[in-house]
């Protein structure tokens, strides 16, 4: 074995093994219970984050784990064709290499462009997630376009629409003027704005005015005055056709019945103050609402059905519905235009600051704009309710949520859905399949005018012949398939049932679906898995999985969001393999920052990593990310944890250095322990290694990773590594014909705690765990697995457990810890010199207990002698002392070195005041009205005993008070 551990030794060629030999790969033939997960698919043009990695880490934890513990696992790989991001990828390659747009090369040759650069490009991640030591079933692989994926997304949305669940009418939607796309409620990213604010938007030389409330008047006809209305948007008012004045408001409700007119067009404004039935649907504007009917034929007392009228192209540009002044300028140009022109028309009434949200696309950063456009929508109600009802019906909950909190988020999403947009003016994705009917009679013939027009089918030939049926007898003209795809998230909560093959019941699908549990982020709980569980239960005829784990989101170490414009991206594989500070600003220079962002992102990276990030590998990444869980909604990563773990695997590989030097070449492993028949350290590191794996499947069966983690790591390093390797060392040492027995004991609790301890942080740990473990004996009643990969995880053994040494080693370690700290103000040359030591106790059971604990005391104290007794008057005078617990003080021999009486009196005082309050709280707890009704049983005898224990502490500090003052007067 090397001296030392080496990341990048150690976990170069593991993995490609493991995948060989097909470790990972399920059969759905197994006797074996399944356990199902399906990968979160990343978009396929990302590269591995530090969000992927989280993901990858916690679940491949669980994989492993359900791997190691009997069941048929399968975790599914997949990639998302992530329809925007992409476009917007190959539209900048093209327009880069050719300087064209995708409207110049066309649809199909566009198409094609995406497929050559996702085969060329896409797909990395995965790559990446192999060094990260992701156990996927890469024979299981795929892609939401693929053949299958796409067979199941037509399949889906046949089936819904057949239903009457899925249909196309016109809806406010999410416009954005740059990509020319509806788009999702999650790519909406809101900025709160508080008083007149100037932001540059994309397509604008000049920043762009917001957060003003911006007043104009309306003249009225008939010398009537004027009425003053006001918006946010002064450049809609161009598109107003009636003014609409609260029933209640006095100021205006004689004007109900009269016109006021339009500035720029002339026209009649009809001015409503009734009941009226409006659609809500209107959008753009605080005061524009378009009457259905002609204004002549407005009359008082009638309901109107009041409708909205757009007045923006598809690219943000003001429509010939404005007016021919306005026709064809940009909307934010036109806001300037409009201002000026209500000016020199007398009709400004002026501005004020007005606090707002502005909705942005994250993927373009332009302003959204709230449109009507025909789309096709799922109507939700229903599979809302259902996927509702499987986590908040207590008498039959069937999907469990963790961590709780989220049940109320889930229930504030599904309780107000709305349907939902599921049509995308884009060409990268699931083209939708439906075929508008061009008829010889139709009055009208523009693509898609007649609702009814519309067939839905699996393809043209399906479609051709249902029309054929539906419009019997009437000429078809032409057959067009709608140039709109589908929401990526669509073909994304299809997912768990699509990679197992849906709608075909294969056998993967008959043995995995459901799946087990799904893993993800917070953020996507209603975009992504309420819509895998509404569609699941819907078409698979049950919940895709009954439970979801959700994971914090990451920042920095300051609880910064991730940015680029601050260099605090963290990249995964730039902590696993290190870079230098060079290489960070390296990086920053590759991305497309301004150069304004970049000082600052360039400063913040020297900032957090003066020496850049030192080579930690995957396995220390992977369990302080895992350790994380435990930080509520936000993990705060700091790097110097994971470098603090990766330090920590070379103390594991040290352990095991040491006790191959132990057991020797010809050593062979028990067939069986009697743990009663060994030495004392013995029994009691097997008793505690038992309550870790204990403690460790628990937690793991709870989804508390952190605390899973915590158990490993605390029995590896404060109970094998800092005690037993310790303790044990006397056994190896001379000859002392004493220790024969405790040697044999000796070396066959030291495997069994290498092969259990490695068996158990195998999850969490992949790769050193492996590499360590495969240098270990085999057991010699049975072959050896040929990986710890398929090796069982350990389980309880009742044998081992011992409550009666473990409080006697809690009692050993109390007495170590205060002969340490006693060490510890020693002069720095003298703190690892053995020196005596003396153990005071209050009872002569305590004595008895220490004295036959005098090797492990000695051992782990670095003590040349130790004395025991109860005797007071037998404490040693001017030794450094120290107050273990109500029944033990020890004294840690002082050659007079620094010992001060006076001082340590006071010393002991205070301490003596610290445990005063803490009984006298304790005391007064206990005491008032009602505790013992109000405390658990448990509690309240808990509490007893530690009243009891500080009670015994303070009169220990009493009696060496007591001592010390006695010495001091007889010097």
């Amino acid at each position: 074995m090397a001296k030392t551990f080496n990341p990048s030794a150690v976990e170069k060629s593991w993995y490609a093994w493991w995948e060989k030999s097909n470790f990972f790969v399920a059969d759905p033939n197994s006797a074996k219970p399944p356990f199902v997960i399906v990968l979160p698919p990343p978009n396929v043009t990302g590269a591995l984050h530090i969000g992927h990695a989280l993901t990858a880490a916690i679940e491949d934890t669980i994989i492993r784990w359900r791997r190691m513990s009997g069941y048929n696992t399968l975790w599914v790989p997949g990639m998302d064709h992530a329809g925007i991001a992409t476009q917007v990828v190959v539209e900048k390659k093209i327009m880069r290499e050719r300087n064209l747009t995708r409207h110049d090369i066309g649809r199909e040759k566009f198409v094609a462009e995406v497929w050559n650069w996702k085969n060329e490009y896409g797909g990395t991640i995965l790559q990446q997630l192999r060094r990260l030591g992701a156990s996927l079933d890469w024979s299981r692989e795929c892609f939401t376009m693929d053949e299958k994926r796409s067979k199941a997304v037509t399949e889906a949305f046949v089936r819904l629409s057949n239903e009457g669940l899925i249909y196309r009418a016109p809806r406010m939607v999410h416009w954005d003027c740059v990509l020319r796309t509806a788009i999702s409620d999650i790519e909406v990213e809101y900025t709160d704005i508080k008083e007149r604010t100037l932001l540059n938007v994309p397509g604008y030389e000049e920043p762009v005015e917001f957060g003003l409330l911006t007043s104009f008047a309306y003249p009225l006809e008939g010398d009537l005055g004027e009425i003053v209305v006001a918006t946010t948007r002064i450049e809609t008012m161009l598109g107003d056709t009636a003014i609409a004045i609260h029933p209640e408001d006095k100021r205006y409700s004689h004007l109900h019945g009269k016109f006021a007119i339009h500035p720029f067009n002339g026209r009649q404004l009809p001015i409503v103050c009734d009941d009226i039935l409006v659609d809500m649907n209107f959008g753009t504007g605080a005061v524009k609402i378009t009457p259905a009917h002609d204004p002549n034929d407005f009359e008082v007392g009638q309901r109107h059905k009041l409708e909205f009228i757009s007045i923006f192209t598809d690219d943000g540009n003001i429509n010939s519905n404005a007016g021919p002044d306005f026709e064809g300028m940009p909307r934010f140009k036109a806001r300037v235009a409009v201002t000026e022109a209500l000016k020199e028309k007398g009709l400004y009434r002026g501005a004020k600051n007005n606090e707002m949200r502005l909705g942005i696309c994250s993927r373009s950063n332009d302003v959204v704009e709230p449109l009507i456009k025909p789309q096709w929508f799922v109507n939700c109600k229903i599979m809302a309710k259902q996927a509702l009802d499987a986590v908040v019906d207590e008498d039959n909950q069937k999907l469990e949520i963790i961590p709780k909190q989220y049940g109320a988020e889930w229930r504030r999403w599904l309780e107000n859905i709305r349907d939902w947009c599921i049509s995308r003016q884009l060409w990268w994705g699931h083209r939708i399949p439906a075929w508008y009917v061009t008829l010889s009679d139709d009055k009208q013939k523009e693509f898609g005018v007649s609702d009814d027009h519309w067939i839905v089918a699996r393809n043209e030939e399906e479609a051709r012949d249902l029309a054929s049926r539906k419009f019997s007898g009437k000429k078809i003209v032409e057959l067009s398939q709608d140039p709109d795809v589908l929401d990526t998230w669509f073909s994304s909560g299809l997912f768990p049932l699509s990679v197992l093959g849906w709608p075909d019941n294969t056998a993967d699908f008959k043995t995995f679906y459901p799946t087990s549990v799904l893993e993800t982020g917070h953020d996507i709980l209603f975009f992504w898995v309420a819509r895998m569980v509404m569609l699941g239960i819907k078409l698979g005829g049950d919940l895709p999985f009954s439970k979801v784990y959700l994971h914090p989101m990451i920042r920095d170490a300051h609880g910064r969001k991730m940015s680029k414009s601050l260099g605090n991206v963290i990249d995964p594989l730039e902590v696993i393999n290190g870079i230098t500070l060079d290489g960070l600003h390296k990086r920053l220079k590759e991305g497309n920052l301004d150069a304004k962002e970049f000082e600052r992102a360039k400063e913040g990276q020297a900032k957090d990593f003066p020496d850049g990030i030192p080579e930690c590998g995957a396995d220390a990444l992977r369990f302080a990310l895992v350790s994380y869980t435990a930080q509520s909604d936000k993990i705060n990563l700091d790097i110097q944890r994971v470098v603090g773990y990766r330090q920590w695997c070379n103390k594991l590989w040290n352990a095991i250095r040491f006790a191959m030097s132990k057991l020797g070449e010809d050593y062979t492993p028990p067939t069986k322990i009697v743990p009663h028949e060994m030495p004392f350290s013995c029994q009691w590191i097997l008793s505690a290694l038992n309550k870790a794996i204990a403690r460790t499947v628990s937690s793991l069966e709870s989804y508390d990773f952190s605390d899973a983690a915590t158990a490993v790591y605390s029995w590896w390093q404060f109970q094998l590594c800092d005690v037993f390797i310790e303790v044990i060392k006397p056994y190896f040492t001379g000859d002392n014909p004493e220790f024969v027995s405790a040697r044999r004991s000796a070396q066959d609790t030291l495997w069994l705690c290498l092969d259990n301890g490695l068996r158990l942080l195998h999850p969490f740990m992949p790769f050193v765990t492996e590499e360590l473990w495969q240098r270990l004996p085999a057991s010699g009643d049975s072959i050896k697995k040929e990986s710890i990969v398929i090796s069982d995880y350990p389980s309880y053994v009742e044998s081992w457990n011992n409550d009666n040494v473990e409080t006697e080693m809690e009692k050993v370690s109390s007495i170590v810890r205060g002969l340490r700290s006693k060490r510890a103000l020693l002069p720095p040359k003298e703190r690892f010199a053995r020196r005596e030591a003396f153990v005071l106790c209050r009872t002569n059971d305590t004595v008895e207990i220490i004295k036959s604990r005098e090797l492990e005391i000695s051992t782990l104290a670095t003590l040349s002698s130790l004395k025991v007794s109860s005797d007071t008057d037998a404490a040693p005078t001017q030794w450094l002392t120290e107050v273990v617990d109500e029944s033990i003080t020890v004294f840690l021999e002082d050659k007079g070195t620094i010992i001060n009486p006076e001082a340590e009196v006071e010393r002991l005082k205070k301490k003596r005041e610290e445990t005063r309050k803490q009984y006298e709280t304790l005391t007064k707890t206990m005491s008032t009205s009602g505790y013992k009704e109000k405390v658990r049983a448990n509690v309240h005898e808990e509490n007893t005993l530690k009243l009891g224990a500080l009670k015994q502490e303070l009169e220990s500090f009493e009696e060496n008070i007591e001592r010390l003052i006695r010495q001091m007067e007889a010097l």
